[in-house]
């Protein structure tokens, strides 16, 4: 006889929990524990009958493993590593096919070194096209950072409370990972070495990169209905680190996919085809990079688009000004500059608005440092504790050295961008200023904790989530927080300065790599 945990799927009414319970009597299983948080049940039951509950459309099953790490069921799977969704609509959940990650493996690359993540890093394998062995060097670069990050950050989901890791939401991101880690084993213990090897491990990307798309909201939904549960400090700490750890995840896979589209066709039979025949995109992006964006663009950009949602929930359109040097440019990565400036706009238009200063123009200065070589923002020793990634080892100082050394390396300098955006909005109270850069999870409503998302969020809450899948977090409070993370991951900043009664200025920096070597 063997326990097992068995919960029902979102889609499923309660009848089919009732049904799987009357089924496991039926069948000689006993019901060990029913659950009042989520719905579900562990059961011991006969090893030779399990299965008719896994077949059971409506359940998941999961065997119950050894207590002693908290949510230390052995949870399954799947094997075929280039399984994608078959429709935008279909979102990872369970594995079709199924196998263990070994409980050692997982604590073996938790507790290898972890560098930060750079500009540079990315950077490094130089212009797309590339060649055959700068594709290859950046995909044993991905594989090099990947299985560490992923392993450490399952260690740390089962670190917290075993009732929060529990909730369905909470639980089907540690399934994720353990999924995406299972995908990049059989690659771990070697090169690749070949362009076809180069070719599936892309898949894999592209199905880490998917399988992670939703990570935001569904944790906030899972951290809301655990709220109860666990000290709001508790989450922020784990909520800021993973949520940091998560960018550079992405970050990393991202690139290499697009490195990757950017260089084809290519072949091991035709690993140096004519330019002419291969992929050519724009020719200042470097990956996901580019490496001369002009913020001020950006910014017009983002105008555009909160101004539309502005007046569409208030019929009126503030304006926008754009002073200071709006032809600076630097190297750096386009998303993250546009949810941060959405985020930052949408709270400067609400607040004109809202204080009945419409008429007054929203400022906007950009301002670029001068490159000042051999100035590395990024190192670690220069990244304050809580801007560092959270998956990177602050003891480690050991570079990992993957890529070939030939690769055209690029310009070592460092460059800072500063943008301030300045409204009339009347400033933030005083006694809530310090509390806007945590995860808030008491400006949601119950009815919305529940699951329906009924569509009465406020519209302009709506777009901090622009171009991510992740306006099922308005509402929370998980904007500011965001943005500042996205800000402080390669070095950067957000600061606030607030005069109540009169309005507020937002300094945004970003550090970039300065100018690119030809």
């Amino acid at each position: 006889m063997t326990l097992y945990n068995v919960t029902l799927k979102e889609t499923a009414s309660p009848e089919e929990l009732e049904k799987a319970k009357e089924k496991v009597r039926s069948e000689g299983g006993t019901i060990k524990h029913e659950y009042t948080l989520i719905k579900g049940f562990t059961v011991e039951y006969p090893d030779d009958h399990v299965n008719v509950l896994e077949s059971n459309e409506h359940l998941h099953v999961e065997q119950d493993g050894n207590v002693s790490t908290q949510i230390t069921r052995s949870i399954q799977l799947r094997h075929n590593s280039t399984w994608t969704p078959t429709s935008t609509s279909e979102s990872w959940e369970k594995p079709p096919s199924w196998i263990n990650v070994a409980e050692d493996e997982i604590a073996r690359l938790a507790a290898l070194r972890r560098r930060p993540l750079t500009l540079a890093d990315l950077l490094k394998h130089g212009q797309p096209p590339l060649s055959k062995q700068a594709l290859l060097d950046s995909a044993n670069f991905t594989l090099s950072l990947l299985p560490a990050r992923l392993a450490y950050r399952i260690q740390c989901l089962r670190n917290l409370p075993f009732i929060v890791v529990s909730n369905p939401h909470v639980s089907q991101i540690y399934n994720n990972y353990l999924h995406s880690l299972s995908t990049l084993l059989p690659y771990q213990q070697r090169r690749i070495t070949t362009l076809e090897e180069e070719k599936q491990f892309a898949e894999v990307m592209a199905d880490l990169v998917q399988t992670h798309t939703n990570t935001i909201p569904i944790l906030a939904r899972g951290f809301l209905e655990c709220r109860k549960y666990i000290e709001s400090d508790e989450v922020t700490r784990f909520l800021d680190s993973h949520l940091r750890a998560r960018i550079g995840t992405r970050l990393i896979a991202e690139q290499h996919l697009a490195l990757h589209f950017a260089s084809q066709p290519i072949s091991d039979e035709n690993p140096n085809p004519p330019l002419s025949e291969r992929e050519h995109g724009p020719p200042n992006y470097i990956g996901v990079i580019d490496t001369a964006l002009k913020p001020a663009q950006i910014v017009r950009s983002c105008e555009h688009f909160v101004s539309e949602i502005c007046e569409l929930k208030y019929g009126v359109r503030p304006t926008l000004e754009i002073n200071g040097e709006p032809d600076a440019s630097f190297a750096y990565i386009p998303v993250h500059v546009e949810y941060i400036i959405t985020e930052l706009l949408k709270n400067a238009f609400r607040a004109v608005v809202e204080s009945g200063h419409e008429k007054e123009p929203i400022e906007v200065t950009i301002a670029a440092a001068p490159d000042i070589p051999g100035n590395h923002l990024n190192h670690i020793n220069y990244i304050p504790h809580h801007a560092r990634d959270g998956d990177v080892d602050i003891s480690a100082e050991e570079e990992i050295l993957v890529a070939n050394e030939n690769i055209r390396r690029t310009n070592t300098s460092s460059q800072s961008i500063t943008i301030r955006i300045r409204d009339r909005g009347g400033g933030i109270r005083p006694e809530i200023l310090s509390q806007v850069w945590s995860y808030s999870f008491t400006t949601f409503s119950e009815a919305n904790a529940s699951g329906e998302y009924n569509g009465n969020i406020d519209a302009l809450n709506t777009i901090s989530g622009a171009g991510g899948n992740t306006s099922t977090i308005a509402g929370l409070g998980y904007g500011l927080p965001l943005s500042r993370a996205y800000a402080e991951y390669f070095g950067g900043s957000i600061a606030i300065q607030s005069l109540w009664g009169w309005g507020t200025d937002v300094y945004l920096t970003l550090s970039g790599v300065g100018r690119i070597g030809e």
